[in-house]
């Protein structure tokens, strides 16, 4: 398979029309069609459905797309990363992470790169942990950011100092909003919305899971989520009470919702993780220079 051949194929799949993907591409439209039936020949497998005015991915076609924009990255990432071998560093820095606090330590020495280093440029990519480790691995990320619990034991990683809290965020006129902090008892009899990755199956070593003991299986988890923004809609809208960290949902004294933390206290660690023995690019290496420079430097004695 060719580079150029995959763009046409996800130019074709993003359009939904050959012709639109050929004006797109500057082709012809037989000239494209001709490339995406030899694409068909080489991977013996029809991946378009072709109708008079559109077409539509086959199976084997939305497999291929999701393979290709993967790919695409990559190819992408790469040359990015050589064009800035070339003078003065420059290029791209991809970090991925859940929401939580301790991005601010990561900004800031994204700012001060920024200050001495206007040719780099980042991209940052939310997800819970499981999606941030699957594009590290397929090298569409150099670093994710990770809120305990979760599995680092293959990858090289620093600690964060921060610690994230977690507790509940609920309506200010909800019942449990009039206590201080919320016990495990206050949780047995109203609908919860709790986060994937804290729901993990994976219990050994989860400490959520923990913290609940053996009355998990009696929770009423009514959702789940893995970003905190709509969750926090929901418990605004009454469906529940959504189990979180502290100061990813906007508790204000404008806003309708409020923060619990939980009793016993219940804290997350945070690491930033790599690949072991990744070759990163002279961007990505400079901002773990610095970051580690910056922990270094915050070290309690």
């Amino acid at each position: 398979m060719e580079i150029r051949v995959l763009r046409y194929f996800l130019a074709v799949a993003r359009e939904g029309n050959i012709t639109a993907a050929a004006n797109y591409l500057h082709l012809t439209q037989p000239t494209l069609s001709r490339q995406l039936r030899d694409l068909e020949a080489e991977l013996g497998q029809q991946l378009l459905i072709r109708k008079s005015h559109r077409v539509t991915l086959t199976p084997e076609g939305i497999f291929l797309r999701k393979r290709a924009e993967e790919i695409i990255a990559m190819v992408d990432k790469t040359e990015a990363e050589f064009f800035s071998m070339e003078n003065t560093i420059t290029g791209d820095i991809y970090i991925g992470g859940g929401e939580t606090q301790a991005i601010r330590q990561v900004a800031d020495v994204l700012k001060e790169l920024r200050d001495s280093y206007p040719g780099i440029h980042y991209h940052l990519h939310s997800g819970n942990a499981q999606d941030v480790t699957d594009r590290l691995d397929k090298g569409l990320l150099d670093f994710g950011l990770l809120i305990q619990p979760a599995d680092i034991t293959k990858y090289d990683y620093l600690n964060l100092p921060a610690r994230d809290v977690w507790g509940v965020i609920m309506r200010k006129d909800s019942p449990l909003a009039a206590k201080t902090e919320i016990e495990k008892g206050d949780l047995m009899n109203v609908p919860l919305l709790c986060s994937r990755q804290a729901i993990t199956p994976q219990r050994e070593g989860n400490r959520f899971y923990d913290w609940f003991g053996k009355d998990y299986e009696k929770l009423d988890i009514v959702a789940t989520y893995n970003l905190m923004y709509n969750a926090a809609i929901m418990v605004e809208a009454g469906i529940g009470y959504a189990i979180t960290i502290d100061k990813l949902a906007n508790t204000s004294k404008d806003s309708a919702l409020c923060f619990r933390p939980l009793r016993p206290r219940l804290e997350s660690g945070l690491n930033i993780i790599w690949k072991k023995y990744q070759v990163f690019s002279p961007a990505a290496e400079l901002f773990l220079k610095r970051l580690r420079e910056r922990l270094s430097e915050t070290a309690i004695p």
